[in-house]
C-alpha cells in the first residue's frame, strides 16, 4: 500500500513534525522514507535579494546571487544529512534529494515516484502567514499527484483515525485508503456522515458498511444533521478526540470553491488533527 513517502524538510518546526508522522509510518509500512531539501529559487533571485545586495557590497547582483545559492546548498545538505543519520538510528531505509525551483511544484514532481507525501502545516518562511495551512501547503494539496498527509505541529502517533465521508466519489477513494491503512496498522475506524436528509446519510453510511465488512477492523458510524458539514466534522474530530481524519480531495472547481468555500480546505486549515487528503 503505502512503501515510498516523501518528506520535504525545511528545518522548521512543523517540518520537524511531519518528519516524525513520516518515520513512524515508514517504520509501520516496512517503507523507503525519501527526504528532500528544496533551495527556493525565489529566495535567489527574488527582489528582496536584488535591493540589498548593493548595500551588503556585491558588484554585480549574480555575484550576490552566487554566494547566497552556496549557503543554501550547504544548509540544504546539513538538514538531508541530519534527516539520514536519523533515519540510520531507527534503520529506516532513506533516500535524499536536493532540488532547486519552486517548492510546491518540485515537491509534486518528487511526488510522482512516492506513494504518499507528509507535510506540515506551513514552513519556514510561512511562520506568520494567515490561517493554519500556509500558501504552499495549500497549493501542494491541490496540485500534487498523490495523497498528502498534512501533519500537525506536534506528533501523536495515530490511534483514533476518522473518515468523512458522504458517499462521492473522492470520499470513496478516501475510504480504500482509510481502510488499508487502519487495518494494517490495526486501529479502529469511526465513519462520520453529515447530512440533514437522514435517508441519504443512512444510504452512506450502509454503502460505507458494507465496503468496510471485508476488512479486518473495527469501524464504528455516526450520523450528524445539523450544523454545516466542514464545521461539524471539525467539531466532531474535537468532541471526540479523533488523532487523525481521513478525507477526499477538493470536490469542485476552483472558481465553484472561491464562491461557496471547500469542505476539504476548512477541514485542512482547523483540524485539531493530522489529516490524510486523498486524490
Amino acid at each position: 500500500m503505502i512503501k515510498n513517502i516523501l518528506i520535504p524538510l525545511d528545518g522548521s518546526e512543523h517540518s520537524s513534525a511531519a518528519l516524525e508522522y513520516a518515520m513512524w509510518m515508514t517504520e509501520k509500512f516496512n517503507g523507503t522514507l525519501i527526504g528532500q531539501h528544496i533551495i527556493d529559487t525565489i529566495s535567489l533571485e527574488g527582489t528582496f535579494f536584488h535591493d540589498i545586495s548593493g548595500s551588503l557590497g556585491f558588484e554585480p547582483y549574480l555575484d550576490f546571487s552566487t554566494k547566497m545559492r552556496e549557503v543554501l546548498e550547504e544548509r540544504g545538505k546539513t538538514i538531508l544529512e541530519d534527516f539520514s543519520e536519523r533515519c540510520r538510528q531507527r534503520n529506516i531505509r532513506q533516500q535524499t534529494f536536493l532540488d532547486m525551483g519552486l517548492i510546491a511544484n518540485e515537491i509534486c514532481e518528487r511526488a510522482k515516484v512516492a506513494d504518499l507525501v507528509v507535510i506540515g502545516h506551513r514552513g519556514v518562511n510561512e511562520e506568520f502567514s494567515t490561517g493554519l495551512l500556509g500558501t504552499t501547503a495549500e497549493s501542494i494539496t491541490r496540485k500534487c499527484p498523490r495523497p498528502v498527509f498534512v501533519s500537525t505541529k506536534q506528533f501523536k502517533a495515530p490511534e483514533r483515525p476518522l473518515l468523512a465521508y458522504d458517499g462521492s466519489q473522492r470520499a470513496a477513494a478516501a475510504m480504500q485508503r482509510a481502510a488499508q491503512f487502519c487495518s494494517t496498522l490495526k486501529l479502529p475506524l469511526t465513519v462520520l456522515t453529515v447530512n440533514r436528509d437522514e435517508s441519504a446519510g443512512r444510504k452512506a453510511l450502509d454503502e460505507a458498511e458494507r465496503y468496510l465488512a471485508p476488512y479486518e477492523l473495527r469501524a464504528t458510524f455516526s450520523l450528524q444533521q445539523t450544523g454545516n458539514a466542514p464545521e461539524r466534522i471539525t467539531n466532531y474530530l474535537r468532541e471526540h478526540d479523533h488523532d487523525l481524519v481521513f478525507i477526499g480531495a477538493y470536490g469542485h472547481s476552483r472558481i465553484i470553491e472561491m464562491v461557496l468555500g471547500s469542505t476539504t480546505e476548512y477541514v485542512m486549515r482547523n483540524s485539531p488533527c493530522a489529516v490524510f487528503l486523498n486524490r
